[in-house]
């Protein structure tokens, strides 16, 4: 059975930065295509970022555009999300998702979900 656990959310100030890791075991890590999603209180789920196994595709929102950069290695089975210059509309549940087929920012295309991992920006 697939796992993805994430960490590295916390509390940071508007402008700075925080990685967020995702984990992922059971099985070769490096076979899934990977993305992350966030959702804010009262508001639905929103795509971010997506990579795929190879790492060589990557896809963004616009909203974080230039600002966030995905990763991964897959060695360690791991995949990172660099966030800088962080803003309070950034503030959600942030949520890893595998699959073994590219579903790119379609989140209905992801078997696997983790439990998720929370960002706050706040002054």
């Amino acid at each position: 059975q697939v796992q993805l656990v994430e960490s590295g959310g916390g509390l940071v100030q508007p402008g700075g930065s925080l990685r967020l890791s995702c984990k992922i075991s059971g099985r070769p890590g490096s076979s899934y295509n990977v993305a992350w999603f966030r959702q804010a209180p009262g508001k639905e789920r929103e795509f971010v970022v997506a990579i795929d196994w190879r790492g060589r595709d990557t896809k963004y929102a616009d909203s974080v555009k230039r600002r966030f950069t995905i990763t991964r290695n897959n060695l360690r089975n791991t995949v990172d999300l660099q966030m800088n210059s962080l803003k309070s509309e950034d503030t959600a549940i942030y949520y890893c998702a595998g699959d073994e087929s590219y579903s790119g920012d379609r989140g209905s295309g992801y078997d696997y979900w983790g439990q998720g991992t929370q960002v706050t920006v706040s002054s």
